[in-house]
């Protein structure tokens, strides 16, 4: 498996959509916990569906938190295995990110630095675990 050299720790929005036939393999991840089992990432899998929302054409989204310098680079094949990704960008403005700018390390664990972002997106569509 391929992982990451944890350099930076950044918010992406994520927009994604469940590949064909998958969708009763992930719910059955989801459920009994796999989802994500062996990666580094630990239950950050679990988290982001729990807050993931289902929009308009099948589009799912979720902030996640990521230590590589490459957008979840160890990431990416886990979700990969369910999900086709459409777009990952940053969540937030990087300038202003306290582990980037060397105010707090490790800032992503606990930042509200998406928590507008957090709350808007939790209006949108519906929960994706709802289905």
């Amino acid at each position: 498996m391929k992982t990451c050299a944890t350099i930076i720790a950044v918010r992406y929005l994520v927009t994604a959509k469940v590949k064909p036939g998958k969708v009763e393999a992930l719910e059955r991840a989801i459920e009994d916990g796999t989802l994500g089992r062996g990666s580094i990432a630990g239950d950050e899998y679990l988290r982001n569906m729990g807050e993931a929302r289902e929009l308009e054409e099948g589009r799912v989204q979720w902030v996640e938190v990521c230590y590589c310098w490459t957008p979840l680079a160890e990431e990416r094949p886990y979700w990969e295995k369910y999900f086709a990704l459409l777009k990952v960008q940053d969540a937030h403005a990087r300038s202003r990110c306290r582990d980037l700018n060397g105010t707090e390390s490790w800032a992503c664990d606990n930042c509200d630095c998406t928590a507008r972002l957090e709350t808007r997106l939790a209006t949108k569509g519906r929960p994706f675990r709802s289905r």
